[in-house]
């Protein structure tokens, strides 16, 4: 399904090389003063350009076409449509038999049967993501004063960024990375103990965001490796404010008013212009496939403002659910 949210909720549509990509938001309160400028810190974060992303170069120009009214959201379903104007779809001719290594190709044509669009990787295209930051500059908005920022702590194994892009551009591989984000002024009381809790509704989105291998909050894996009496954030203040944040502002599903933190993994670009081996669908046998198109060399440039987006989102509806319930602050 292509929905997620229980009182702030969100559908994503498109296709890579559709005629657009674009969100419905439902459930946005009234009031809130947005203008397609607003979008555009967020858009031009995630856009491609830089070293090391692919050089198909959209404007990203949103249009809203639904729920703004004078400058304020009216509480109406608000729409969200970026414009595809760039796109070069012979580039996938060969890719209809082939799937790629590391794609969604294979499995896209088993769940839908072929009839999958393969054109720039369809609807599995991390461009659909467009959708998704648009939502989190809505989510934002929602949230405040929550702060929402994001890092990226290496690339290829390499705390050293430049120095990770420049050793892998054009060398026809790719690299991930590792991102950090964490939101500041956290309300307490957010989440449930179990299928809402914190963590679980920021995991689900974050795993929407292609390319995403691993999330951990806090201390994350490193907890294992710890006693509990070096993991058990002591309290310091009857507001909740604890020495350390091992848990990451989460407690038994429900912030705690500490800072929120989380890091994910992020996988090398699958599309490589390296040859690789693979399987001809039609004829059963292997052949040697060179990907065409313009991809990015590290994928993980332009995931930070996605994972903001993606925590915002989820926020949002933690809080309008919690606000629904009389029990948050904020």
């Amino acid at each position: 399904m292509n929905t997620f949210g229980r009182i702030f909720r969100l559908s994503i549509f498109g296709e890579s090389h559709g005629n657009g990509i674009g969100v419905v938001l439902d459930g946005v309160p009234p009031g809130i003063n947005l203008a397609a400028e607003d979008f555009l810190p967020d858009l031009s974060r995630r856009r491609s350009g830089g070293k090391g992303t692919t050089p198909r170069i959209e404007p990203d120009l949103p249009e809203l076409l639904s729920g703004v009214y004078n400058g304020f959201t009216t509480g109406a379903p608000l729409t969200v449509l970026f414009r595809n104007t760039n796109t070069k779809s012979s580039d996938y001719d060969n890719l209809r038999d082939m799937p790629r290594p590391g794609h969604s190709d294979f499995t896209a044509r088993i769940k839908f049967g072929g009839y999958a669009d393969p054109r720039g990787g369809g609807h599995f295209s991390g461009r659909i993501t467009l959708g998704l930051v648009a939502a989190g500059v809505v989510a934002k908005k929602i949230i405040h004063p929550v702060e929402i920022s994001s890092q990226i702590l290496e690339l290829g194994g390499d705390t050293d960024t430049a120095r990770a892009i420049d050793n892998i551009t054009d060398s026809g591989d790719s690299i991930g990375g590792i991102i950090q984000c964490k939101a500041t002024n956290m309300p307490k009381g957010l989440g449930e103990p179990f299928f809402g809790s914190v963590e679980s509704t920021i995991s689900q989105l974050i795993f929407s965001i292609p390319a995403i291998k691993g999330i951990e909050f806090g201390s994350g894996f490193g907890a294992a490796r710890m006693r509990g009496s070096e993991h058990n954030d002591a309290y310091i203040s009857v507001e909740g404010k604890t020495r350390t944040n091992n848990a990451a502002g989460i407690n038994g599903g429900i912030s705690n008013g500490n800072d929120l933190i989380f890091r994910i993994a992020v996988k090398p670009t699958s599309s490589i212009s390296l040859p690789q081996e693979t399987i001809n669908m039609k004829t059963g046998t292997m052949e040697t496939l060179k990907v065409e198109g313009r991809h990015d060399v590290c994928i993980a440039l332009r995931v930070p403002v996605v994972a903001e987006a993606a925590a915002a989102v989820a926020l949002a509806d933690l809080l309008l659910l919690a606000r629904a319930s009389g029990v948050c602050e904020i």
